[in-house]
């Protein structure tokens, strides 16, 4: 499932693909690949990804459905 809500969150604050790697440390193509659903991050990348994008594991990883 694509993680529309990670990419709506790095747009939100004029960050690329390769700006938010580059702070979490990992490649372009995990960024995306998370974005596209083809990757399913360790609990660690994901709590990286919330603090450079100052929002909560809920609000980035969690599915309403």
């Amino acid at each position: 499932m694509k993680n529309l809500k990670l990419k709506a969150a790095r747009a939100a604050l004029d960050l690329s693909q390769q700006d938010l790697a580059d702070k979490v440390g990992v490649s372009r193509q995990t960024i995306n690949a998370i974005e596209k659903g083809d990757y399913n991050p360790t609990i660690n990348l994901c709590i990286a990804i919330c603090k450079v994008l100052g929002k909560t594991l809920d609000e980035l990883f969690w599915d309403q459905e």
